[in-house]
């Protein structure tokens, strides 16, 4: 079957009643908990993920689907009302969004927010749909050499990307994927890292490092900073557009998501870069140049736009190449790994119509999404009343639940909460979390390769860069390295140039 006869196959499973309701629940939950204060779209599918764990797998995706789509609308509502984004893809949609809501325009502000999102979300599936088995084809002419120069480049980059600095990063990597090798050797049956811990003989649960680390680590760290509600800015009127402003956003849309989809489909895009560049080219473009820092509704549109196209092309490499390149998507990745599924270039022919159906299933949600928020703008809102100290509360035992649900041991109580410290402490040191988390999965999969790769070469490390395309793949891993600091450097010394001009 071609691509469009296999997604309308996957559109024949979405639909049924029983998969369009967790579609339904998913958004739902998902807009619920990504709006509240200071939680992502990361934590939102971290602190969700243990509500999946008796459902099918097809259902279960369908569900994360909904969830991913909805924490990533819930971050911009978060953003526009109350000044604080959920991640740092959010910020640009407070620096206009925020201004409208104070002017009384927060109905219009959150109104762009959604239907920028689903026109950005819808044409960025649809690439999704085209671009990932085009890279599925690449991927498999690779082999262990080539295989574990891509975990190269998804660790620097990511590390890269994720971290105030690359030293950072490669911290918080290094120390997930220490907390990866925990368990038993598959080669040689000796126990790594155990401490004498039967329970741990089988590793760690991933789920129970991301709930660890994002949802008590980011509790204790706002508990710990005595954080009290922001003034919430109230709505005065029904979510929707005026023609004018209908007239404003629909070039914003477009241009954004031209930004944000292919930004978001290289290893190391993410959502930050097309969202900055988007608020930057509405700004040169824009026929109200000074409403821009007032309220200028194309500085709430195109990022809004950017940032929900790159959050569909963040699936491309995690769905053709197994590489996450987001927080959000690492943790993704570990509710596939939960089941059993391992996303990768065999994924398509191992599970074409789990794949297919999962695809399907966001065009449905991100149209779901539209459907529910809209009208439902005014019930978010008073959920951005919680208190800061009863909504972290209520995570940590909801997370404690969902982890004793897990493997219904104490032992994963006590490790959960030592990984909610030691996320607490990384906090504290600006160390970022999200490439923990990748280190923590890819970590595994990538000594796997390295062995293999030696096996095959008799143990000659020079069969690492005997392939072409593996000597590319470490290139752009320097390069991932290198460039950001000499870009910034030569940022900084036109600056200078120009003050002394």
């Amino acid at each position: 079957m071609g691509g469009l006869e296999e997604l309308l196959a996957g559109f024949a499973a979405a639909i049924t009643p029983v998969n369009l309701l967790w579609a339904l629940v998913g958004v739902t939950l998902g807009t619920a908990v990504g709006v509240l204060p200071g939680i992502g779209p990361a934590l939102t599918v971290a602190l969700l993920l243990p509500l999946t764990f008796d459902l099918d797998i097809t259902s279960a995706l369908i569900m994360f689907a909904g969830i991913y789509y909805g924490g990533m609308y819930g971050g911009s509502t978060t953003s526009i009302l109350l000044n604080t984004p959920g991640e740092s893809a959010s910020i640009i949609s407070a620096l206009e969004g925020n201004k409208m809501a104070r002017s009384g325009r927060g109905a219009a502000a959150l109104a762009t927010a959604a239907l920028g999102s689903f026109v950005a979300g819808t044409i960025a599936t649809a690439g999704l749909t085209f671009v990932a088995p085009f890279m599925v084809d690449i991927a498999l002419s690779f082999g262990p050499a080539e295989y574990f120069a891509l975990m190269v480049v998804a660790f620097t980059t990511v590390s890269a990307v994720l971290g105030a600095s690359v030293l950072r990063g490669l911290i918080g990597l290094v120390l997930g994927v220490a907390i990866g090798l925990v368990g038993i050797d598959v080669q040689t049956g000796q126990a790594r890292l155990t401490l004498g811990v039967p329970q741990l003989l089988d590793g760690i649960d991933v789920v129970i490092v991301v709930v660890g680390l994002f949802a008590i680590g980011e509790a204790l760290s706002v508990l710990a900073s005595g954080e009290r509600r922001s003034t919430v800015t109230p709505l005065r009127e029904r979510a929707w557009l005026s023609r004018g402003d209908f007239r404003r956003s629909w070039p914003a849309w477009l241009r954004g998501t031209a930004l944000g989809f292919p930004i978001g489909v290289l290893p190391a895009g993410g959502a930050e870069i097309p969202t900055f560049l988007s608020y930057s080219a509405e700004r040169r473009l824009t026929k109200h140049p000074e409403q821009f820092g007032h309220g200028a509704i194309e500085g709430v549109a195109g990022p809004e736009a950017a940032n929900n196209a790159a959050a569909a092309g963040v699936l491309v490499p995690l769905l053709a190449l197994g590489l996450p390149t987001s927080a959000t998507a690492a943790v993704i990745l570990a509710a596939f790994q939960n089941y059993g599924v391992q996303p990768g270039p065999t994924l398509f022919s191992s599970d074409d119509a789990l794949v297919w159906t999962l695809i399907a299933s966001l065009y449905i949600g991100n149209a779901m999404l539209l459907l529910l928020n809209l009208p439902l703008a005014g019930v978010w809102v008073r959920l951005l009343q919680i208190p800061p100290y009863y909504l972290y509360a209520g995570i940590a035992v909801f997370a404690a639940l969902g982890t004793y649900a897990v493997g219904g041991s104490t032992v994963d109580l006590f490790v959960l909460y030592a990984v909610g410290a030691l996320g607490f402490l990384l906090r504290a040191a600006d160390v970022p979390v999200a490439p923990a988390v990748v280190g923590l999965i890819l970590g595994p999969l990538a000594e796997e390769q390295l062995r293999r790769s030696l096996a095959i070469s008799q143990g000659d490390p020079a069969a690492l860069v005997s392939s072409p395309l593996a000597v590319v793949l470490y290139v752009i891993a320097v390069a991932a390295v290198v460039l950001p600091p000499l870009l910034r450097i030569a940022a900084l010394r036109r600056a200078a140039r120009g003050r002394r001009g």
